[in-house]
């Protein structure tokens, strides 16, 4: 059995050599072959930068083929990768790379403007992902082999730079590959630890489960890279496969993504609820609505040939070609799960933290169930604290090949969560049925005890929120023993229907009241607060819910 993730990556190269592998969407394209030869200059590189086997190296910029290109060089030489997300600030970046050591830092162009070189003195080198030029170094032997890396090049490689050339370090499984750092919706960032076995395991996984795509087959990149969600299903998994990754290297706008899947067809599409809600609370809802088409829903024949048209044009959206929606990250609206399941489209909910790299469950979407985010993955065990795990709401705890090593210099957290026989507390609340699938009723963290002892379950008051009238997102919390709604309202739709944002705050106490009546007693919610800008949100667009705690 394959144990290896940079085996993985070597036979992929190998196998797909005059493939093409990583693009930019409207730029420049690289073969698996031109990937090997980069990542070869950039090994003579991480050499020159005086970098050792085990020594970390942040990785920071928007997609591109050239941050992909960074990551598999820094694990195939052997050192300690950090993602980090581009859109931290200037601060979080510096806090970032001084806390986890890094000798190296590669950083995006449109970072590197808000970075001070002086707020990371530890640092061995600054290398442009753009173009791999040095932005600043005191090694002399980098600013050297920068300026004759093919003159290097060539004489590491006279013969000619084959196959055969293609080596990469032999990692073990219980070496630490990654720390991805995270801010997480309920707490402040924790650099989690994640050896080669849980990004392996990751992979295998993805590999033989996901295995509609084939080497050769384009996909679309959309998710930050610095997250693992991202960065292990839609970078190392159609890699590994031999697929055509497509990087949008720019804010994935709604034209910009239907540009890309339009061209591209993509068989897989990996999101997160927030894309997928969006296109059916706006595209297809509204259309639902009109009396012509209520009335064909309720005759026999005539609502079935519309459902199916609906599919069909939500299938064209997605390019045309797709075989696998996965949704992930966050909890998806029930009346959209609900609508999906209706018209058959092929989508699956999965779920998984940064803590297991990230994939706790999934199933493919012929044996989804019903509010299920998936089964336990193959290579991970999970339990729930509950005297009726199966009716009962309790914990989640999970152990396994894809769990973290630990929190980097953070002992203290570690063993908050996790034990010394491996169960790893995920901090969120579950059932799971005798089949093993996971149904998550919300975070530990979030839960808030009512008046009488009820455990009441913000998210899923957020659930019926958000599909009020204008509502586009929201957040429920505990102030002073009453529920109290914070929302974030679709002004470009009310403004739209006539609704001016002076008038918006009576539309949304209509909506409170309609609501109550939905919930019992000690959950209903007592005010509504507006907020005017979106709530902040993790890399995984949770929203930050401890920022809005005291609000």
């Amino acid at each position: 059995m394959q144990t290896s993730f940079n085996r993985y990556i070597e036979n992929a190269i190998i196998e797909n050599w005059e493939r093409i592998a990583l693009s930019d969407f409207n730029g420049v394209s690289y073969s698996y072959k031109d990937i090997a030869r980069k990542i070869a200059k950039l090994h003579i590189l991480l050499e020159a930068s005086g970098i050792k086997k085990g020594d970390k190296v942040a990785i920071c910029g928007r997609n591109s083929s050239h941050w992909a290109v960074s990551f598999f060089a820094t694990l195939t030489y052997g050192a300690v990768a950090v993602p980090i997300l581009h859109e931290f600030k200037a601060d979080n970046v510096h806090h970032i790379v001084n806390h986890s050591d890094a000798k190296v830092l590669f950083v995006g162009d449109v970072v590197w403007e808000n970075l001070n070189d002086q707020q990371m003195p530890d640092l061995n080198a600054i290398i442009l992902i753009n173009d791999f030029s040095v932005l600043k170094t005191d090694k002399k032997e980098l600013i050297t082999a920068r300026e004759h890396l093919n003159e290097f090049f060539g004489k590491k490689y006279p013969s000619r730079f084959t196959k055969e050339d293609v080596k990469y370090h032999e990692d073990s499984l219980d070496e630490l590959a990654l720390i991805n750092y995270t801010s997480g919706s309920t707490g402040f960032s924790k650099g989690v630890m994640l050896s080669y076995r849980s990004i392996w395991s990751n992979l295998k996984f993805c590999n033989e489960n996901l295995d509609f795509l084939q080497a050769g087959d384009g996909t679309v990149s959309m998710l930050p890279m610095a997250h693992m969600y991202g960065l292990a299903i839609e970078l190392m998994n159609p890699f590994a496969k031999g697929c055509h990754i497509h990087f949008l290297t720019r804010v994935p706008s709604p034209k910009v993504i239907m540009d890309a899947f339009a061209e591209i067809k993509p068989k897989m599409i990996v999101a997160v609820p927030l894309i997928i809600e969006k296109i059916i609370k706006t595209k297809v809802f509204p259309l639902l609505e009109k009396p012509i088409m209520r009335l064909m829903m309720m005759v026999p024949f005539l609502d079935t040939q519309l459902l199916s048209k609906i599919k069909n044009k939500l299938t064209e959206t997605f390019g045309g070609n797709l075989q696998e929606l996965i949704i992930g990250g966050a909890a998806l609206n029930k009346e959209v799960e609900d609508f999906l399941r209706k018209i058959e489209f092929p989508f699956t909910v999965g779920y998984g933290m940064t803590e297991c790299g990230p994939l706790i469950s999934y199933a493919p979407w012929t044996e989804t169930r019903l509010t299920s985010c998936g089964k336990v993955v193959q290579r991970m065990k999970a339990k729930i604290e509950s005297a009726d795990p199966q009716n009962i709401v309790g914990e989640l705890w999970v152990k396994g090949d894809n769990v973290m090593l630990g929190y980097y210099k953070n002992d203290e957290a570690t063993h908050q969560v996790l034990k010394k026989d491996g169960w790893m507390n995920t901090g969120d609340l579950a059932l799971l049925d005798k089949d093993n699938y996971i149904y998550l009723k919300g975070r530990s963290k979030s839960m808030i005890l009512g008046p009488s002892g009820q455990n009441i379950y913000p998210e899923e008051i957020e659930g019926k929120l958000n599909n009020m009238p204008y509502v586009n997102e929201s957040v429920v919390i505990d102030k002073d023993g009453k529920l109290v709604a914070l929302i974030y309202p679709d002004f470009d739709n009310a403004e739209k229907e006539g609704i001016t944002k002076d008038k918006i705050e009576d539309q949304m106490e209509e909506n409170r009241i309609v609501i109550n009546k939905e919930l019992p007693a000690y959950s209903q919610i007592s005010q509504i607060k507006i907020f005017y800008e979106e709530f902040e949100k993790t890399p995984k667009r949770s929203i930050k819910r401890y920022l809005y705690q005291n609000t």
